[in-house]
């Protein structure tokens, strides 16, 4: 699992014309992606990570000062770059696993209390914000893999 958080003063999420996610006072905005290993560990894992992460003002997480998250699905994150000039997405998970790992991430962040934003998967969706910084940070949780 990877998400790209940045630390914002404000931001939203807008589908067909509606604002249905934001977030009107400095927080996170974590753009969230998904591979095919994931599972309920990586979603808690996450969860708990974005959860303390230390990169608000003052080196305060969103667990510290109740801040608010407003996360947004972003498959886009698993795209490789490495051939050609079109990005392949052979490692991001399907909507299949995809969208109940991003549904755990965001539950198991409101059970520790968090204030979540959401976007909605799948939707064609704006995303604006105010960078605060600009800070923003890779997050990654790695998929437990077979041992051999």
């Amino acid at each position: 699992m990877r998400a790209v958080a940045s630390r914002v003063t404000q931001a939203s999420v807008t589908v067909d014309g509606e604002v249905i996610g934001e977030l009107t006072a400095p927080g996170l905005l974590v753009l969230l992606g998904v591979t095919h290993c994931d599972g309920p560990e990586q979603a808690e894992t996450m969860a708990r990570k974005l959860h303390e992460l230390r990169i608000l003002r003052d080196e305060r997480s969103c667990a510290q000062t109740g801040a608010g998250l407003l996360v947004v699905s972003q498959f886009s994150l698993y795209g490789a770059t490495r051939k050609g000039r079109r990005p392949s997405y052979t490692a991001a998970a399907g909507p299949e696993l995809a969208e109940p790992m991003v549904e755990q991430v965001i539950s198991r962040l409101r059970a520790r209390g968090a204030s979540v934003a959401t976007g909605r998967f799948g939707a064609p969706m704006a995303v604006r914000s105010v960078n605060d910084g600009p800070f923003t940070v890779l997050v990654e949780v790695e998929p437990d893999l077979p041992q051999d």
